[in-house]
């Protein structure tokens, strides 16, 4: 066991804690630490990860091992949540011991995209580190291939000048601050709103109980997902074509084309399909994060997802059959799938032994839609029986279809003694109409005045009975309609113009005075003042409202530059530097639409910091 042993800074990395431990020690060989820590002089250190770490935590004492170390001072967990069951046990056993095949399993080598060539560091978190522990250390989420941005900071990061592996395969690199570049130039990134993104979810993996998910889970959860976007089909097949369509509609290409992550279609082994499948190829995380960014997921709700089992549930399902004994209980143990030919819902077809086959849309929303019944296809032995039974009693039809859960007309049609019920029904429903006829008639002539509708309202019992019953008899005896007479009245559209116009330069004015800016349309300001019918349909009578209305309606690209501008005005105001991709991510611009509007911005930046610098030259 080691007398002292730098301890690892947070989310340090475990290479930059041996640099660290290897400069303290006073080591002048890489070959006498390497001997000190891991019992060997011949391994070679590797910066994202390493090896020999049951011989290291034996050495660093009970403070330490295996698993602590890999989860929170490696790269790994960063590739951990999207490895197979088997893959994390394989990692598990070359990390403890020589760790030849670990690289190879994580991909890094043939499938890996984004390959940093080099360290790098934030400049913020730089001096940070040396406010609070007095050094620089290397920070593993600034060293994941594909992220380019500080998660905490949300800047650029640098590539520090020294890299490893160059003038000796087994140095140790520590960070020194006269090596590190600290200002504060950073370029303008047209992606910087999605770049920060993927660092902050990046590094939410990193942070994440090593082991507790695996690839299989997150296809699971991915495929919930796409069923909520109508891209499963009831077979539960991808509808790959149209999720590509999607997927170029949120990711610019020429974004995916800068982190090699551009989906060939033709190619049938493409990463957006792999990830979509069920299949043993592994897909790099970095492209994860970008399907996750694709479905809008936070890494921290994506883990509480509960995977998709189908749009039906696991089976066994229950029998719905009310005439059987196992009613309701678990006893159908699969269904088969298929797809509505107008909507292609799935359709659930759930078969029993008894002989009852019912089907429903899917997919199920809640548990209570497992015993729920769209339709009835077969009703079975068991129920035919249980019907015979309860016809040859007192009971009713009415009754018979309570028990049954079914309808009047379904016991009628499938009762062998429909005639006797139907007849043993009929005497007392004869009575009962020319009662409610005899009904009708009277308040007819006690109040010849009343419409149909009042009418109605007065006897609703009777009315809704002779409307089932002998609907030609109630409409002969029902008095005619009675049309209303709307009186007319002639609209005054000079004086309306006037009020409008009025109306809508007071409103005008309070919109743009909104905390929250929103786009000024002719709808907005028809829906708050109460007028969008006649906006809308008689616009061409109020001449004065039209030319206002034109001369104050916004499309899409000059609302994005009031809010840019705003946002820029508040920036020169806090006398904060005016940086366009942070205007763009406050003000929530698009890239697309921002590209298209970025010349406006930087000249109305420019003519704001000529006034500023002529009012300070003035004073």
């Amino acid at each position: 066991m080691l007398s002292f042993f730098t301890n690892p800074y947070p989310d340090e990395l475990l290479y930059s804690a041996i640099a660290r431990y290897h400069f303290y020690s006073g080591n002048l060989d890489c070959k006498d630490t390497l001997e000190e820590l891991f019992g060997s002089r011949s391994m070679i250190p590797s910066v994202e990860i390493g090896s020999h770490f049951s011989i290291l935590a034996e050495k660093l004492g009970f403070h330490y091992s295996i698993e602590t170390l890999l989860a929170n001072h490696t790269i790994y967990p960063y590739y951990a949540m999207f490895l197979s069951k088997n893959r994390q046990q394989e990692i598990m056993q070359d990390v403890a011991n020589e760790g030849q095949g670990l690289y190879v399993r994580l991909g890094i080598i043939a499938g890996g995209i984004c390959r940093k060539d080099g360290l790098y560091y934030c400049a913020l978190c730089a001096k940070a580190d040396l406010e609070q522990c007095g050094e620089p250390y290397i920070h593993r989420e600034h060293q994941l291939q594909g992220i380019d941005y500080c998660p905490h900071h949300e800047v650029p990061l640098k590539k520090y000048p020294l890299t490893p592996n160059v003038g000796s395969r087994i140095e140790f690199i520590r960070f020194e601050m006269e090596q590190m570049n600290l200002s504060h130039i950073y370029e303008v990134d047209a992606y910087a709103k999605i770049k920060i993104h993927l660092a902050k979810q990046a590094y939410k993996l990193l942070q994440k109980q090593l082991h507790s998910w695996s690839r299989q889970e997150v296809s699971l959860k991915y495929r919930g997902l796409l069923r909520d976007l109508k891209l499963v089909t009831s077979s539960n097949r991808i509808r790959q074509k149209e999720l590509y369509e999607k997927f170029k509609q949120r990711l610019p290409v020429d974004f995916l084309e800068q982190y090699e992550s551009e989906v060939d279609v033709v190619d049938e082994y493409n990463w957006l399909k792999v990830i979509t499948r069920n299949i043993k190829r592994h897909v790099h995380p970095f492209r994860h994060l970008l399907m996750l960014y694709f479905l809008e997921q936070d890494i921290d709700n994506f883990i509480d997802l509960k995977a998709d089992i189908g749009p039906f549930g696991e089976g066994p399902f229950p029998c719905l059959n009310r005439a059987a004994s196992h009613y309701q209980k678990l006893v159908i143990p699969s269904l088969e799938v298929t797809g509505d030919f107008k909507t292609n819902a799935p359709i659930g077809t759930f078969k029993c032994t008894c002989g009852f086959i019912y089907a429903r849309k899917g997919p199920d929303k809640s548990s209570e839609d497992r015993f729920r019944i769209g339709r009835v296809k077969q009703f079975g032995h068991v129920w035919q029986e249980k019907l015979k039974q309860l016809a040859e009693g007192d009971l009713s039809i009415r009754a018979i279809a309570r028990e049954l859960g079914v309808d009047s007309k379904t016991v009628k049609r499938y009762s062998s003694n429909s005639v006797e019920i139907s007849k043993e029904a009929s005497e007392p429903s004869q009575k009962l109409m020319a009662k409610y006829k005899q009904d009708i008639v009277e308040i007819i002539q006690e109040f010849p005045q009343l419409s149909r509708t009042t009418l109605r309202e007065k006897c609703k019992k009777q009315y809704i009975f002779l409307y089932r019953h002998d609907k030609e008899w109630l409409m002969g005896v029902l008095p005619s309609y009675q049309k209303k007479q709307i009186p007319t009245k002639k609209v005054d559209w000079y004086k309306r113009d006037q009020e409008y116009a009025e109306k809508i330069k007071r409103i005008y004015k309070d919109l743009l005075e909104l905390e929250k800016p929103v786009r000024i349309t002719l709808s907005l300001i028809g829906r708050r003042l109460g007028i969008l019918v006649n906006l809308e349909l008689h616009l061409d009578k109020l001449p004065k409202t039209e030319r206002l209305l034109s001369e104050i309606k916004e499309s899409v690209p000059q609302f994005q530059i009031r809010r840019c501008c705003i946002v820029i005005d508040q920036m020169i105001i806090k006398d904060e530097p005016v940086i366009l991709w942070k205007v763009q991510r406050i003000a929530a611009v698009k890239s697309h639409h921002f590209h298209e509007i970025k010349p406006y911005l930087a000249n109305y930046v420019r003519q704001k910091q000529d006034v500023k610098n002529d009012e300070q030259t003035t004073s």
